[in-house]
Formats: structure tokens, C-alpha cells, sequence
């Protein structure tokens, strides 16, 4: 099957962070690989990304389902939740009824939907631990939703990669450009696209071990920043992800400089 309009909705993981462009004027990641390959299929392929960073699951569907709607896309991808793991005053069933409304949404919209799980953050951030109840029970509503509404389904939860630092970024949260060419190559593999199959082959070497003070580093230049913004913009009423817009609101051809070129890995 091709597909001639692709958009995607989101927060932070959908719009690519953390993997810059080489130039730096905005962030690359998975979809943008997925929209590149696709095009090679399609001359009048188009794509769009209204995934914004910051923004939980009961903001993604009032603000960016109504602008995928009127986009009348075949394909849709839809990447959230993490932001709702990381809310304070977190109920498992007010975010496992926002999973099934988002999920739902996509599906009224275009014949073919995507959705995928979070991975364990356990691994990779020391105190990830507390966060992984509530990663689990994301994942099990996404799962539901997924079979209930027909979605196809990228679960991330089993993916060994997830214990090698290389595939995330500074913060520990996002995917780096390898995590992303990775994530791509999942998609493409479950749409029956083909792919590079170098991406999903095993980075060469190790990844620096873990060390105490690389983690008092992370919660200094990582955690603490994050924390006082997060605490400052409830004082002041701003939600995540205000002033932030997306990256492609409109459906476009892609470029010859974006995404798929082995060089601008």
C-alpha cells in the first residue's frame, strides 16, 4: 500500500528531539524519515508533523486532531503520553481514558493509524524507577486502545536498545539520531515499507558505562533546569508546551535536503 498524506501528531518525540538537523534550524527525528522514504514511492506525497513539545494527551486531541482532520490524511502517527507520565496529580485511569479518546480520534481519520508505547526510562535515568508504574500503565492503555480501535502498534517496552545510551540524548528522555533512524526503521518495517536495514542493526562497540558522577551531571544540567521551569510556569498558569508551535502545520512535498540522505545522518 502507498500513502499520499502522512501527519503526524504528538509532543516532543513525534517532533524529533533530540536529533538537529546538521544545520540546527529545527529537529529531524523518526517521522521525517518515515515522510522521506515514503516519498520516494509517491511523487505526490506530502506530510505534515503538528506534534508539539510539552503537550499531554488531553491537549493533543482538542488542539491537533481538528488540523489532521481537515488535512484528510491515509496516514497518521501518533506519538504522547509521555508528558501526561510526568504530570503531577497522575491517575491511571483519567490517562488511560485520554489514551483511548486520542487513539480513537486518529482512527476516525485516516484508514491507517500508528501509535507506539513508551520504553522503560528504569534503565537509563536513576530515578526512573518511580516513573515506571506509570509507564506500565500508559503502555497497557495504548496496547488496549491499539486492538479496540484497530491502530497498528510500534511497543517499545521490550527494545533492548533501550539500555544503550547511544540511542537517547543529553537529557536521557529522547531519542538521538541513531534512537530515531531506529524508531524509523520499526515503522517502515510494519507499514511493509522497506528500509535500511543498518538501522536496526547493532551500534559497533559499547556505550561508555554509567558512573556516579555522570549522573549528578545529568540532574544538574538535565533534571534541575526542567524542574525550576515546570515549577515557575505553574506559578504563572503557562501549560507545557505553550508558545511552542508546530514544526510542518501544513502537508508539503519533502525536500531533497531533509531526512533520507545517508549524509545527513
Amino acid at each position: 500500500m502507498s500513502y499520499h498524506r502522512f501527519v503526524v501528531l504528538g509532543d516532543s518525540c513525534a517532533e524529533g528531539l533530540d536529533d538537529p538537523y546538521p544545520d540546527r534550524r529545527a529537529y529531524r527525528g523518526w517521522a521525517d524519515f518515515v515522510a522521506a522514504r515514503l516519498a520516494q514511492d509517491e511523487p505526490d506525497f506530502r506530510y505534515a508533523n503538528l506534534a508539539v513539545r510539552g503537550r499531554r494527551l488531553d491537549q493533543i486531541v482538542p488542539e491537533q486532531v481538528p488540523a489532521a482532520t481537515r488535512l484528510a490524511p491515509d496516514l497518521v502517527a501518533l506519538f504522547g503520553g509521555g508528558n501526561d507520565v510526568m504530570s503531577r496529580g497522575w491517575d491511571a485511569r483519567t490517562v488511560a481514558r485520554r489514551v483511548d479518546a486520542a487513539v480513537r480520534a486518529c482512527t476516525e481519520i485516516a484508514p491507517v493509524v500508528v501509535t507506539f508505547t513508551l520504553s522503560d526510562v528504569s534503565h537509563r535515568m536513576p530515578l526512573g524507577r518511580r516513573m515506571r508504574p506509570r509507564i506500565v500503565a500508559l503502555n497497557e492503555a495504548i496496547r488496549e486502545a491499539a486492538v479496540s480501535y484497530g491502530a497498528l502498534l510500534i511497543d517499545l517496552w521490550p527494545d533492548q536498545a533501550v539500555t544503550d545510551s547511544r540511542y537517547f540524548g543529553a537529557d536521557r528522555l529522547h531519542l538521538s539520531a541513531h534512537g530515531h533512524r531506529r524508531l524509523a526503521a520499526y515503522v517502515l518495517g510494519l507499514l511493509g515499507v522497506a528500509h535500511d536495514p543498518a538501522w536496526l542493526e547493532p551500534l559497533p562497540g559499547v556505550a561508555a558505562p554509567g558512573s556516579r558522577r555522570a549522573d549528578v551531571q545529568w540532574l544538574l544540567r538535565e533534571v534541575l533546569p526542567v524542574a525550576v521551569t515546570r515549577t515557575r510556569n505553574r506559578l504563572i498558569g503557562r501549560q507545557p508546551g505553550d508558545g511552542f508551535f508546530p514544526k510542518r502545520p501544513e502537508l508539503l512535498p519533502m525536500t531533497r535536503d531533509e531526512a533520507w540522505a545517508p549524509g545527513n545522518a
